[in-house]
């Protein structure tokens, strides 16, 4: 096709396409309009996204910037929604990379990567990393690149995502394929294949078995190349994808030229060069007249080999493809130097370089204005938000006076609301430190209570045991003593403290009653015992009156078991304190033969800092007994639980 023909050809497009563009333009915009008056919620931005991906193509060929995209951003950082923002990055670096603005693209799914970590969402960190692995390998950043779709790679058979799998694994392909290193390629390409045709997926198998053909024409095993070549070009002409056939087309012709077939190699090329005129992107055309070109020189046909450069020349000068020009000068200059005419291959020579020269110039100059663009994000957010309070100000002087009068009475109301919350607040501070006061007298009154019972405790231990015994017994009574004393100084100690001086009580209570009975700690495995806090001496009590009202009443044949559990659950300590005892009931009775008439004053203490500890924190906490009987109505035991609010030293 001459040039000319592709100049009409493009103005019959032109003309004929304009008036379904302008119909596109304005469905569009009325489009973005309905979407924004939607409320500013999660769905929104879910939706901004779709109609962001479904009108891409649009924006892309327009060269402009897409504002569902930019909206669905702008709305998940208010939003702080971090899957939102993650998959606009995504959308957004990746209309920077098809505009080949690699550096931008980059930043952009850099930040959809962190955004994708921070709510630890598997998929869009796959996702965003193979994304980022593309603009590396873009930028022939091979190393970075690879490192990305391993790690996309490896994360994606951790979650089975076949589609990812196939992306990160061509990629890998495509990377070793660049640095030589084919058979690697091969494997890799294998089994992206594998994958594609299980999942049935037309355009992957076509892909992998195009790059499988190029590995193997690296390893110059040709005839095979040709296999592929032929398999991937079958599979495009399937799906009807005329840029997909035109490669394979090339890359039949340049594997038959190496093989020297040129025959062949010239029909293929032939074929890729009629192909091409149904591709929108003529820079296809202008690479098939240059290949061809390149094969007729390599057969010795120079002046028809010149005809074809130069028709390729001629269209890239129409459309402005700097890097196809630089390629054809160059061809042209070698064909000139082969046929001796070196003042004419100096002077294409010479267009090749000035070409060469200006991408460099062109690719410099964007790599700036990809910094740039990087750098003034946050300035043209800062930008935005002073327009809309410019607005908002303007929008204020012409209704001052209300605005006035608005704010003069909204004062005034915040200042009685004020007002009546600071001093409702003074009221509870005041009554917060008074119940503060209170807690501190009741566990205060724990040390000469259990002093007391303890001292009563050696007293008879002593008189009914040998010297030895009770030596040892009081042994561990001061060990305990100096524990009790140290923790009851605070409002709250670690549990671990609080379980050891528990634990040390136990044991003298089991020497004293001659081992009658057994207990158990069951502490949840995920507490740390060194960082949950708790009253000190709030368990005490009530271990105490299972063993004395519950454990000693027991036969002599049966043994008596206490258990102590203890949860965390959300932000409750759940502690439980269950004896095989007999029963209040049973206890309440031989009470009443003995005549006794004295409470238990650590029970009524502990009940009562458990009551001022609810109300000064305002949560839950409070103490529920359960009488334990079995099937026949029999007393089993005792089971108190006690619920505390969890607090932590962190």
């Amino acid at each position: 096709m001459s040039i000319k023909g592709v100049c009409f050809l493009s103005l019959l497009l032109l003309g004929a396409c304009f008036g379904a563009i302008a119909q596109d333009s304005i469905r569009i915009y009325r489009l973005l309009d309905s979407v924004r008056a939607l409320p500013n919620d999660t769905a929104k931005v879910s939706l901004l996204l779709k109609k962001s991906g479904a009108n891409a193509r649009y924006f892309e060929s327009h060269k402009i910037e897409n504002p569902f995209a930019q909206d669905a951003l702008t709305l998940a950082q208010q939003l702080k929604y971090a899957k939102g923002i993650s998959l606009a990055y995504n959308e957004i670096g990746t209309s920077k990379r098809n505009k080949s603005l690699y550096i931008v693209a980059e930043d952009y799914h850099e930040k959809a990567l962190k955004a994708a970590e921070e709510i630890n969402d598997t998929f869009l960190i796959v996702f965003s990393l193979n994304n980022a692995g593309v603009d590396c390998r873009r930028q022939d950043k091979l190393q970075k690149a690879f490192d990305y779709h391993v790690r996309a790679l490896r994360l994606a058979e951790k979650i089975n995502d076949v589609r990812n799998i196939c992306v990160a694994t061509n990629s890998i392909g495509n990377i070793q394929l660049t640095t030589e290193k084919y058979a690697d390629a091969i494997t890799h390409f294998n089994h992206a294949l594998e994958l594609e045709e299980k999942s049935h997926n037309d355009l992957g198998i076509a892909i992998n078995l195009g790059n499988l053909g190029y590995a193997y024409q690296g390893q110059n095993k040709l005839d095979l190349a040709i296999q592929y070549y032929k398999r991937s070009l079958a599979m495009n002409q399937k799906m009807d994808r005329p840029i997909g056939m035109a490669i394979c087309y090339n890359a039949l012709g340049a594997a038959y030229q190496e093989k020297k077939d040129y025959q062949s190699a010239m029909f293929y090329l032939k074929k890729a060069l009629e192909v091409n005129d149904k591709v929108d992107d003529k820079v296809h055309v202008a690479e098939s007249y240059l290949s061809i070109g390149k094969l007729l020189r390599a057969q010795g046909k120079h002046d028809e080999a010149r005809k074809y450069m130069m028709q390729s020349i001629d269209i890239s000068n129409f459309w402005g493809f700097k890097a196809m020009l630089m390629e054809a000068y160059k061809a042209l200059a070698a064909d000139f130097k082969e046929s001796g005419d070196f003042r004419k291959s100096l002077d294409a020579m010479d267009k090749s370089l000035l070409y060469k020269d200006s991408i460099l110039d062109e690719k410099s100059a964007m790599a700036l204005t990809q910094m740039q663009t990087i750098y003034e994000v946050d300035q043209k957010n800062v930008q935005i938000r002073n327009l809309e309070h410019d607005k908002v100000i303007g929008d204020l002087r012409t209704k001052r006076n209300v605005v006035v009068t608005f704010f003069l009475a909204a004062f005034l109301i915040m200042a009685i609301v004020g007002g009546f919350f600071y001093i409702r607040h003074r009221n509870l501070k005041t009554n917060k430190q008074t119940l503060q006061l209170e807690l501190r007298s009741l566990r205060s009154q724990m040390n000469p209570h259990f002093i007391f019972n303890s001292l009563s405790s050696i007293h008879r231990y002593i008189w009914s045991n040998n010297q030895e015994e009770a030596s040892d017994y009081l042994t561990k009574f001061s060990r305990l003593m100096r524990l009790i004393l140290d923790n009851t100084q605070h409002t709250f100690v670690t549990l671990n403290k609080e379980l050891e001086s528990l634990r040390l009580y136990l044991d003298l209570e089991a020497l004293r009653c001659n081992g009658i009975f057994e207990y158990r700690f069951n502490v949840d495995p995920e507490i740390n015992d060194e960082e949950v806090l708790i009253p000190p001496m709030i368990l005490q009590p009530y271990v105490e009156n299972a063993i004395w009202h519950g454990l000693v009443h027991k036969q002599p044949d049966e043994k008596g078991l206490l258990d102590i559990e203890i949860v965390l659950k959300k932000r409750s300590l759940i502690c439980t304190i269950t004896d095989n005892g007999i029963g209040r009931k049973k206890a309440m009775e031989i009470k009443d033969r003995k005549g006794r008439t004295h409470n238990s004053v650590g029970m009524k203490v502990t009940e009562g800092r458990i009551d001022l500890i609810r109300k000064i924190n305002n949560k839950e906490a409070k103490v529920t007994i359960t009488d334990l009987e079995d099937e026949s109505g029999q007393a089993t035991g005792t089971k108190v639980t006690i619920v505390l609010p969890a607090e932590f030293i962190f």
